[in-house]
């Protein structure tokens, strides 16, 4: 009776032996760290940067193009594309493998680039922050009859609540994502009442009639250029996404961005071809809003300013987020007070357009100027992959490479021409 006593209370400990220690293979998977999947700050990143380029300016340019190279457009949205996710895809990898802020990197290459990219990012980011401003105020004039100027205050007033709210980086990410989101819903709405050509349109954006390589450039430099590349890369940074164990993720958001903005872009430019198509000509001072009205009537009319406002507040916060993160590592005064030099962004942006209006000779050079940061900022990421120790534990992919210095050169030139022709106009 013992001797049973005895292998019983031995089976019984081996079991809970068994219990408290499970196997390996008996263990459940840890599950990933908040925020880590796409439902957090990779998609943020990606939407970040997408809203970052849908600004008012994007409204106007792709209303505009549409109506020049009617079908064809949809080739030009293809090809800047390709270009798009070419240069994107070299800075975001090389920042967020390095764990460096890209006016560090450039530093690192060459002693002061830093200081002379931020300076840029800055004074670009600023001038179209106003008109950024200058939208928010135009989308609530539409939507509630109140002055633009008002309607700019109270925008401001929200940019600052968002950037003031304790946990800032999660709200942003979630209000760039319902914005981007309602943008896009409420365009795909006035592609259905346009009515547009979409066959034609789909084969000519394989097969086009014409093409112009300035409007595929300023698509390129109004996507990914100025400080709107960055804007992800460094929201990534700040998540704590960096490494190379978070590759993955990294070309995920870089790529996903990209092809937000192109969506974005290409249902606009099926609106505005259903317009159009049916010979209605679009107001030279505001042609993204005759699409919308064209198309849907006083209803569209109030799209309008839902999507303006949207584009807009959400680019005040890209421009302001990003124009400062460039500072906050060269600067230690910056980084000790970020919040309170963004609110002194956005507050500037504002009083600047209270006050004078839209600067339209700051905004052509800010233009020019946006044009070439693009250029110069590549090809310092791509110089300082040929140095081990600024980027060290990771092969950049040859093809990448040769992508990114397509670009370099492409908008080199076309920098310098759209330069000469911005100073012209001063």
């Amino acid at each position: 009776m013992q001797l049973k006593l005895q292998k019983l209370f031995m089976k019984q400990s081996k079991q809970e032996i068994t219990v408290s220690n499970p196997s390996p293979a008996n263990q459940r998977p840890h599950k990933p760290l908040p925020g880590r999947g796409w439902g957090g700050p990779v998609s943020g990143a990606a939407f970040l940067m997408a809203t970052s380029a849908i600004g008012p300016g994007f409204l106007t340019q792709t209303s505009l193009f549409t109506e020049q190279l009617l079908t064809s457009f949809g080739f030009v949205i293809l090809v800047s594309i390709l270009l798009d996710i070419g240069a994107q895809l070299n800075i975001w990898r090389i920042i967020t493998m390095k764990e460096t802020r890209a006016q560090d990197i450039a530093n690192s290459v060459f002693p002061g680039m830093g200081f002379f990219l931020a300076a840029l990012i800055a004074f670009g980011g600023l001038v179209f922050n106003i008109g950024n401003i200058a939208g928010c105020g135009l989308g609530l004039n539409v939507l509630t009859g109140i002055d633009a100027k008002t309607g700019a205050v109270i925008s401001c007033l929200i940019a600052l609540g968002i950037f003031w709210y304790k946990e800032a980086g999660h709200l942003i990410d979630k209000f760039v994502k319902i914005l981007g989101i309602a943008m896009i819903g409420l365009t795909v709405y006035i592609v259905f009442s346009s009515n547009p050509p979409v066959g034609k349109a789909l084969y000519r954006t394989v097969w086009p009639e014409n093409v112009d390589m300035m409007i595929i450039v300023t698509l390129v430099g109004g996507t990914v250029g100025g400080y709107i590349s960055f804007a992800g890369a460094h929201r990534l940074l700040d998540a704590g996404i960096k490494g190379k164990q978070h590759l993955r993720q990294v070309t995920k958001s870089s790529v996903s961005g990209i092809l937000i903005t192109s969506l974005m872009r290409f249902v606009l430019f099926l609106a505005a071809l259903g317009v159009v198509s049916k010979g209605i000509q679009l107001a030279a001072g505001n042609p993204a809003a005759t699409v919308f009205q064209a198309a849907a009537g006083n209803l569209g009319y109030k799209f309008f300013g839902a999507v303006i406002w949207c584009a807009a507040i959400t680019s005040v916060i890209g421009a302001s987020y990003t124009s400062v993160s460039f500072w906050k590592t060269l600067v230690p005064v910056v980084q000790k007070n970020e919040k309170i030099v963004i609110s002194l962004f956005i507050v500037c942006s504002t009083v600047i357009f209270i006050a004078l209006g839209n600067p339209v000779k700051l905004l052509v050079l800010a233009g020019a100027v946006n044009g070439l940061i693009l250029p110069i900022a590549l090809s310092v990421m791509l110089l300082s992959v040929n140095r081990l120790e600024i980027v060290p534990q990771y092969k950049h992919p040859i093809m990448l490479r040769v992508a990114g210095w397509l670009v370099v050169i492409i908008m080199s030139y076309m920098s310098i021409v759209m330069l000469q022709q911005g100073f012209g106009k001063l």
